[in-house]
């Protein structure tokens, strides 16, 4: 019998999940102490995922049930699918583009940024990461390093420099995403179907703030985490912090 795609589809994000939890476990706990540090003095943790879908990963994390109130997620109106999805794609390549948005956030020296893009090579994303870098921000890197590779150099999507995500980052954690990212193939249809990269991204992040308050935890430190609103008490619980990060995070 046929298995049925949507199974195929299951077991292949069960497979891509455990490979990603037993290969990237160490990268996760190390950037996880670079956040707990950064959380311990009370700053932001800034989350970019410059592109399409990309930007789901930075609001996966903020304001979000079970999150850090610390994450501020940069969502920058240019690479919303909600503008139209060819605009999106239209400013991800445009060079400089990725330099203005970290410039809009005011990010300096001693931040800490998130770069969050499964195939890590587009204009956006490399600029907002060379971008960082002369700024003296540090910065994790969510990203395929399988994907960047395989990407020729001459790709339309590519940062004049062709650099990688993956290289311009202080700590890399492998989304481990396959050229094409679809994962399900049809039988008498060429193009494959289902995309990995949101569940990869994902299940990193919240591994990322999960290990981090761990961290905090065991060292007598509990960070304010968001409660459902849709929970009982979830309102009154977040009113404790909300005006500790009013005016400090820009889209709260």
């Amino acid at each position: 019998m046929t298995t049925p795609v949507m199974t195929q589809y299951l077991n292949k994000i069960f497979k891509h999940l455990q490979k990603i939890h037993d290969e990237e476990g160490d990268a996760i706990k190390k950037a996880a102490r670079l956040v707990a540090d950064h959380i311990k003095e009370d700053n932001l943790v800034y989350v970019y995922g410059p592109g399409g879908h990309s930007n789901l990963a930075s609001q996966e994390i903020f304001f979000r049930a079970g999150g850090l109130m610390h994450i501020s997620a940069i969502l920058d109106e240019g690479t919303l699918l909600s503008n139209g999805a060819l605009r999106s794609m239209a400013i991800e390549r445009t060079p400089g583009y990725g330099k203005i948005v970290i410039d809009d956030y005011g990010l300096q020296k001693g931040d800490l940024l998130i770069i969050v893009n499964a195939y890590g090579i587009n204009a956006a994303t490399i600029d907002a990461a060379l971008e960082a870098k002369r700024r003296g921000v540090k910065t994790i890197g969510v990203t395929s390093v399988h994907h960047a590779l395989e990407t020729p150099k001459d790709h339309p999507a590519r940062h004049p420099s062709k650099a990688n995500l993956a290289d311009l980052v202080d700590i890399v954690l492998d989304c481990k995403i396959d050229v094409g990212d679809a994962v399900v193939e049809i039988e008498r249809l060429g193009q494959r179907v289902a995309a990995m990269s949101t569940f990869a991204n994902a299940f990193i992040l919240n591994s990322l703030i999960a290990e981090t308050v761990d961290l905090l935890v065991k060292e007598g430190i509990t960070p304010p985490i968001w409660m459902s609103g849709n929970a009982t008490g979830g309102d009154e619980a977040n009113a404790r912090f909300i005006e500790r990060f009013k005016g400090r995070i820009k889209k709260l």
